[in-house]
C-alpha cells in the first residue's frame, strides 16, 4: 500500500488535482486564485506600519490546494499584478512602491512560502496529520514574519521592527495556521463527496 509521500500521482495529495487538468483549466485556476488573493487582501485590520490582512492565509491555502507549481505561479501572478499597479494589495493598493516600503519583506516572502506549502501538499505531508499540517502552515507564517521583520529592521531598527512588525501578528499567524488546516480538511471532504 502506498504512503502519501510515495505516491505523488495520488489525486488526494493536492485536493484540486490541477496538475492533471488541461492548460486552459490551469490558466483559469491561476486567474481565479489571483482574484482570491486580491479579495483576501481587502480583509484587513488597520495597523501601523503594516496592516493585518488575510493575505498570508490565502497565499498558503492556494498553495496547499494548487500544489507547488501552480500555487507558486498564482502567487507570482498576483504580485505581478500588484507591481503593474492593479489594486490587489491591502486597502486596494498597487504599484512598485509597495515593494520598497514597509510591507516589502512580507511581500517578498509569499512566493517561497507558497512553494514550501505547495511542495508539502504535493508530497502528501499536509494530510498525514492535522498536527503536521498545522506545523507546516505555522512554519510558513513564521517565515513570513521573519522576512517582514528583516526588511523592517533596515527601516526602523531591530527592536522597533519586532514590536511593530512581528509581535502583533504572532497570535494571528497561529489562528491563520489553524484556519488553514480546517479549510484544507473541508476542501478534502468536498473533493471526496464530489468523487462519490
Amino acid at each position: 500500500m502506498n504512503t502519501p509521500s510515495s505516491s505523488p500521482s495520488s489525486p488526494l495529495l493536492v485536493p484540486l488535482s490541477l496538475q492533471q487538468r488541461s492548460p486552459w483549466t490551469q490558466a483559469l485556476a491561476v486567474v481565479l486564485g489571483s482574484l482570491v488573493l486580491a479579495l483576501s487582501s481587502q480583509l484587513q485590520v488597520p495597523m501601523y506600519p503594516v496592516p493585518m490582512t488575510m493575505q498570508t492565509f490565502a497565499v498558503l491555502l492556494v498553495a496547499a490546494l494548487y500544489g507547488r507549481r501552480l500555487g507558486t505561479i498564482t502567487v507570482a501572478a498576483w504580485l505581478a499584478e500588484a507591481m503593474a499597479g492593479l489594486p490587489v494589495l491591502a486597502g486596494g493598493a498597487g504599484g512598485l512602491q509597495h515593494f520598497a516600503g514597509p510591507t516589502a519583506g512580507y511581500l517578498a516572502s509569499f512566493v517561497p512560502a507558497a512553494a514550501f506549502v505547495g511542495h508539502a501538499a504535493d508530497r502528501g505531508w499536509l494530510r498525514v496529520s492535522r498536527l503536521r499540517g498545522f506545523g507546516i502552515f505555522l512554519a510558513a507564517h513564521a517565515f513570513n514574519l521573519a522576512m517582514g521583520w528583516a526588511w523592517l529592521t533596515t527601516l526602523v531598527g531591530a527592536s522597533k521592527a519586532f514590536a511593530l512588525g512581528v509581535l502583533p501578528f504572532i497570535s494571528g499567524g497561529v489562528l491563520k495556521a489553524a484556519l488553514g488546516v480546517a479549510s484544507l480538511e473541508l476542501a478534502r471532504q468536498g473533493v471526496r463527496n464530489l468523487r462519490r
